[in-house]
């Protein structure tokens, strides 16, 4: 008989059956796969004829590097742990960990007191540990064993699921204080008007208090539910080709109306098309306008240019001539319901939201939103968006 004894059919049968079955079972297919290459693994090195060198360290070494071959691809971090011991660590892995971790003990790993009592228990097993890479990471790990002595760890990173959580809570927080207030606003002048016999000046002052407050709650319903159209369509690309030029001349004549129109100067420079969102587009430019009016400083021009940039993007450019904005409130401006100046904003009728609707336009139509900024000079709002292509038909 050759030196080499027959591969063990039957065993590698059933291993493959066992790793069907835990798919099946719902079990993650990554760690089905590892035990699948650890028994198939376990089984050549039982079925190997001992050699009179230490073969079976490098039959063990050879197993392992197909095991990393398996696992190095895979997008989640997974490991191999052999007697508590880091045996394989995939690229994934070695980004979270550190290429040093391999040969680590694996609670010295990872120090954090829930993986070290997971990795303590006998059995499979879960558990969350938090600032495993940053402060405020949030990981779930994952523990199947596979023998006595080998098991497979799974990393999963739920940072992103707890930011848009968090993200929620603190919009549905927000947005709550900001319609409660112009309606405990209403509310009580109401009350007083029905309550108290108040002279014709007098109540004349409360019903235009009424009506300002109800015109700034139903801004702030109408700014809310753009947004959440504007969000509901981010995924889907605009195929409408449109001229931008009368566009933005259209909307920013729109925002400014009768009153403020005056302080309105165009530099259209060339027509661009884009391939974009009529509605959303002008929407962009009303909210754009408007607050350059709020701000800038009362008589002097608004600015709207239009003008294609080096790399051949219509290039948007609305600037004012006000206070300008403080640099460390420049990249919190697209926040939702973040003002630099509370009262400024809620007296001029402002939401916090006209900078939030704009970034998600920009980001459906593929652009850029810069804001620039200077003390004492004013601010530049530009917004690029990429040139619409004319193609010729079957191309």
């Amino acid at each position: 008989m050759d030196d080499r004894q027959q591969h063990p059919i039957a065993g590698i049968l059933i291993a493959l059956a066992t790793a069907l079955a835990l798919i099946l079972l719902g079990f993650d297919a990554f760690i089905a796969l590892g035990m699948l290459v650890i028994w198939i693994g376990s089984l050549y090195l039982v079925s190997s004829k001992p050699p009179q060198t230490s073969a079976p360290a490098k039959a063990g070494i050879i197993s392992r590097e197909n095991m990393g071959e398996l696992f190095e691809h895979s997008a989640t971090p997974l490991l191999v742990l052999d007697r508590g011991r880091i045996a394989i660590a995939n690229r994934a892995a070695q980004k979270v960990l550190g290429k040093h971790v391999i040969g680590q003990d694996a609670r010295m790993a990872f120090r954090q007191p829930e993986a070290i009592k997971l990795l303590g228990k006998k059995g499979n097993g879960a558990a969350i540990i938090r600032g495993l890479v940053r402060r405020r990471d949030i990981w779930r790990i994952n523990r199947q064993k596979v023998d006595g002595e080998l098991s497979v760890i799974e990393l999963i990173n739920l940072t992103a699921e707890a930011d848009i959580s968090r993200a929620h809570t603190d919009f549905v927080a927000n947005a709550s204080h900001e319609l409660r207030t112009p309606l405990a606003s209403i509310i009580g002048y109401v009350e007083t008007l029905r309550d108290d016999d108040l002279d014709a000046p007098t109540t004349q002052k409360f019903l235009d208090t009424i009506l300002r407050e109800a015109h700034r709650l139903q801004s702030l319903v109408s700014d809310l539910m753009s947004l959440s159209r504007v969000e509901a369509e981010k995924h889907d690309q605009p195929t409408e080709v449109i001229d931008l030029a009368p566009v933005v001349e259209r909307a920013a004549r729109d925002a400014a109306g009768h009153e403020r129109a005056a302080r309105l100067q165009f530099e259209i420079k060339q027509p661009m098309q884009i391939q974009g969102d009529t509605q959303q587009i002008e929407q962009l430019v009303r909210n754009l306008v408007d607050n350059a009016l709020k701000y800038g400083e009362a008589g002097t021009p608004v600015t709207v240019e239009l003008a294609e940039a080096k790399d051949g993007q219509a290039r948007l450019t609305v600037s004012d001539q006000g206070e300008g904005i403080a640099a460390d409130h420049l990249p919190h401006l697209t926040r939702r319901f973040y003002r630099t100046d509370p009262g400024r904003s809620r007296a001029s009728g402002g939401t916090g939201l006209g900078l939030a609707i704009v970034k998600h336009i920009v980001e459906r139509h593929c652009g850029r939103l810069d804001i620039q900024s200077e003390l004492g000079k004013g601010t530049s709002v530009v917004v690029r968006i990429p040139a619409a292509t004319n193609e010729p038909d079957g191309m």
